[in-house]
């Protein structure tokens, strides 16, 4: 069955950098777009980067909040989509979630995923 499995969150303070990994299993991972999304308390989750297949290129696209500071990318080999976050900002702490997306182009609408991980807390001190 399909697992995704998010890692590498923690405390930071403002203007610190963290990578978080998302280790996936159980489909063939090159061949499907991935997204990473967050949801701080009390709001809605929100999309913040995704990347398509390799057969479309790996191409990226990103929240307007986080470009310029967030880089999404993935390793076949490895199975496995990192999210690197610099010049992190408070406004940046959530839980961030790792997914799936249905096929191997992707956007950022929620609707398109299919598989979500359990998240890792990200949290940004002033």
């Amino acid at each position: 069955q399909v697992q995704l499995v998010e890692s590498g969150g923690g405390l930071v303070q403002a203007g610190g950098s963290l990578r978080l990994s998302c280790a996936a299993s159980g489909f063939i991972f090159r061949t499907y777009g991935m997204g990473w999304f967050r949801q701080a308390p009390g709001k809605e989750r929100e999309f913040v980067a995704r990347i398509n297949s390799i057969g479309i290129g790996s191409s990226t696209d990103y929240a307007d909040s986080v470009k310029g500071r967030f880089t999404i990318s993935r390793d076949n080999a490895k199975n496995t989509v990192y999210l690197q976050m610099n010049s992190l900002k408070p406004e940046d702490t959530a839980v961030y979630y790792c997914a799936k997306a249905r096929g191997s182009v992707v956007t950022g609408r929620i609707s398109e995923y299919d598989y979500w991980g359990q998240g890792t807390q990200v949290t940004v001190s002033s």
